[in-house]
């Protein structure tokens, strides 16, 4: 977990994203993240059975930031949450390592797929990208850390997939109500979006 945190901190750092925030005035929708998030991250709730969930916001950062910055910011908004809630270390190391950056890769992924080989239409960026990318997305991150991680003792597996796919349509539903309020109202914060192909 650590190694896949530190490749992804590695090749953000070299994509220089933090360029995107003077180009684009995003600066005051990142710091709102960087200060709202971590309470986000710090209300893990745990199922019963030992299964921990939470939401993260980081499809929603990849598509207001872009992947690099996203991956960035989770950085500071997990060790921030992991204090906030009083979580162990490793515990916040796997959290930032699945529910993080392996969600905001995956919603990097399936958002050019979906920019790729889908119309480009404004309901296909926010159904497409904002809810459906979101739910895979999380419901894969999830997925991955079931199968890598040691399950919880007396925790079954399909209990653990169950929270997870509830999870993600629970960030789902929230990550594609923000994207259609953001295109609305405030597309200079999506750096996803864009007037000409959409």
């Amino acid at each position: 977990e650590l190694a896949l945190v530190g490749v992804a901190v590695l090749v953000a750092l070299a994509l220089r994203p933090w360029r995107l925030l003077a180009a684009r005035g995003l600066q005051s929708p990142w710091l709102a993240c960087l200060v709202l998030l971590p309470w986000l991250w710090a209300s893990q709730r745990v199922l019963p059975g030992g299964v921990a969930l939470q939401m993260s916001g980081a499809c929603l950062l990849v598509l207001m930031f872009g992947w690099p910055l996203a991956v960035l910011s989770l950085v500071p908004i997990a060790l921030a949450g992991a204090w906030l809630a009083g979580m162990a270390w490793p515990q916040a190391l796997a959290e930032l390592a699945w529910n993080g950056v392996t969600a905001a890769t995956l919603a990097m992924a399936l958002g050019l797929a979906t920019r790729r080989w889908l119309p480009a239409h404004v309901f296909v960026f926010i159904l497409g990208r904002g809810f459906i990318v979101t739910a895979l997305s999380i419901m894969g991150a999830g997925a991955l850390a079931a199968w890598w991680e040691p399950l919880p003792p007396g925790t079954e597996l399909g209990l653990l997939l169950v929270g997870r796919w509830l999870m993600a349509w629970g960030e789902a539903f929230a990550t594609g109500m923000l994207t259609a309020i953001f295109v609305a109202f405030r597309p200079q914060w999506l750096a996803s979006w864009s007037d000409a192909r959409y």
